[in-house]
């Protein structure tokens, strides 16, 4: 019987760990591994426009899924491509296998066509990054790469030159199947027992809910009762801890919200439940403050810890419940919960559409997503304005999912992060919240949603300018530059690339419009032309921050622009 290749049994080895696409692009490099993923069954190859793109899309995948998603680029350019995605998966703590074809082995150290180093250039952003020099390296080099991608939630990469994926297999012994685990991570009783102490003992306990708090809301919920606690999430933890969820008081940081800061504020005693929230100037001064991740090297990296509790959150309240007292005071909880409703009456405020009156506000058109998108979709949403209105204006359900390269902080995400979700789900409504800037940076890969029939609804925000670098340059006190956008008609390109497109411009239409998109089969890409000045401004400015923006509007006067109009600007946004 023949052997198979190197590159038949990296597919077939895929296929049983449960992967049903790879993303890439193809190249000669590549074509062992493409064709033997052509041969084998269970798996298919997702073409994209832009490697970015691909892994991306893995990185969406997996993170929807927790399970090991795959991406593929040919050698040189083509895989090194794929490092943004990457860098997103593994800080997104996303598992993802990137396949990095190379040169021909003979080759490698002469300067031939194309060549790189993948094997060094991918080791910032992986787990495991390692070169299959020979056929005698397999399977095992595969079986670490998809162990370590999987156990360690991040990535790993398996650079493979093309010549070596067409060998075939000398020995597959070893080859074993890869699952995902969930291990059960409880502290020690005495960590538990000096917990519950310091938990007792305060009189104003606020939590701090990040992304560790998934599969835990009940436990969460019950925790935040016994102890009175009012709930500030940080954005990765909205989708986990937002819905169904009475002690919710907003965000805080950057984006967040006014009460979700001054809940922290006035607390004596923080409570940090699987977050690794890095600002570390919007953590409260003066406090005690006790973390629980499953990921001890997490622990203290941020602020100054009264106690380190390694264990994932589920099991530590569980463990926990049982030695806290039912606090009776509740006075920290309601005045918390009153400033959200103030806070939250504020920002609602801005939640308005006056037919002719344009342009459309952008937390207007987020809120009417909201309204109107199901109670299971997936929101992807672009780095910049669009995160801060889909932080502050989606709500969350116990069955929507929020997708965003919210640690790697990368322009261009929503679009392929779409992608992958839709592959993944294709039942399932996806929404993507995409910025004109960064929809028009990955704009190619529309057209895998065409190519592959791919129902996501593309929602542009168009305001002609990279709104959040306009906003930090007003801040700084400086007059914007660079920031303005030349865009075209972008639901005329959207029908052009053979999807529908709708365009938007009068509030009037927005509700209409929204629904005639999201009731459409296939692509749809809505162009809505939003406000460009509307000011996002975080719940604690500070008086540099300030006396930045005032000095901006001043320079806008002796620049040429009205008085009354700064006079208004003033008072209209940083009341």
């Amino acid at each position: 019987m023949k052997s198979p290749t190197v590159a038949e049994h990296i597919a077939e080895a895929l296929a049983k760990a449960g992967v049903e696409h790879v993303y890439g692009v193809v190249g000669d490099s590549l074509n062992s591994f493409t064709e033997a993923i052509r041969r084998t069954e269970g798996i298919d190859w997702v073409g994209v426009r832009h490697e970015e793109a691909g892994a991306f899309a893995a990185g969406a995948e997996a993170q929807l899924t927790g399970r090991l998603a795959v991406c593929a680029g040919s050698s040189g350019p083509g895989c090194i491509h794929l490092i943004n995605g990457l860098y997103d998966a593994h800080r997104s703590l996303a598992p993802v296998l990137a396949i990095a074809a190379h040169i021909p082995s003979s080759e490698i150290g002469t300067g031939y066509f194309q060549e790189s180093h993948p094997d060094r250039l991918f080791v910032d952003c992986s787990h495991y990054c390692e070169l299959v020099s020979s056929p005698r390296q397999m399977p095992r080099t595969l079986q670490v790469a998809m162990q370590n991608a999987i156990s360690r939630a991040g990535v790993s990469v398996v650079v493979l030159p093309g010549d070596v994926a067409a060998e075939p297999m000398v020995d597959a012994q070893l080859a074993h199947s890869i699952e995902p685990t969930c291990p059960t991570i409880r502290p020690c009783p005495s960590t538990l027992s000096t917990m519950a102490d310091l938990l007792n003992a305060a009189e104003k306990v606020t939590i701090l809910a990040g992304a560790g708090c998934a599969g835990a809301h009940a436990e969460l919920m019950h925790a935040a009762t016994m102890l009175k606690a009012p709930i500030v999430h940080a954005l990765r933890g909205k989708e986990y801890v937002e819905f169904d969820n009475p002690f919710d008081v907003g965000m805080t940081g950057l984006i967040g919200f006014t009460s979700g800061y001054r809940a922290m504020e006035s607390c004596d005693l923080l409570l940090m439940l699987g977050t690794d929230f890095p600002y570390r100037d919007w953590y409260p001064k003066g406090k005690r403050v006790v973390q629980v991740d499953i990921r001890a090297h997490h622990l203290g990296r941020r602020v100054a810890l009264d106690l380190a509790v390694h264990g994932d959150v589920k099991e530590t309240i569980m463990a926990l419940l049982p030695s806290i007292e039912m606090k009776s005071a509740t006075r920290h909880l309601e005045e918390a919960r009153a400033s959200y409703h103030k806070t939250r009456a504020r920002l609602d405020a801005h939640v308005k559409g006056i037919a002719g009156n344009r342009p459309i506000h952008p937390e207007f058109l987020t809120a009417k997503l909201s309204e109107l998108a199901s109670d299971n979709a997936v929101f992807t949403a672009d780095v910049g304005m669009c995160t801060v209105w889909a932080a502050r204006y989606l709500r969350m359900t116990r069955g929507r999912r929020l997708l965003g390269s919210f640690t790697h902080g990368s322009m261009a995400n929503a679009l392929p992060q779409a992608i992958g979700a839709q592959v993944r789900f294709p039942n399932r409504q996806v929404i993507s919240l995409s910025g004109d800037g960064g929809f028009a940076m990955m704009m190619g890969d529309f057209l895998t949603l065409v190519q592959h029939g791919l129902p996501v609804k593309v929602v542009v925000f168009n305001n002609g300018s990279l709104g959040m670098v306009k906003l930090e340059q007003n801040v700084a006190g400086l007059l914007d530059y660079g920031t303005e956008l030349q865009n075209p008609d972008f639901a005329a390109v959207a029908t052009a690339m053979g999807a529908t497109g709708f365009r938007i411009t009068d509030p009037a239409d927005l509700e209409s419009g929204l629904e005639r998109a999201l009731a459409t089969e296939g692509p749809v890409l809505v162009d809505v032309v939003t406000n460009p000045s509307e000011l996002a401004m975080p719940p604690k400015a500070s008086l540099g921050q300030a006396r930045g923006y005032s000095l901006y509007l001043l320079k806008e006067v002796l620049e040429g622009g009205g008085t009354d109009d700064v006079v208004e600007t003033i008072g209209s946004n940083l009341r």
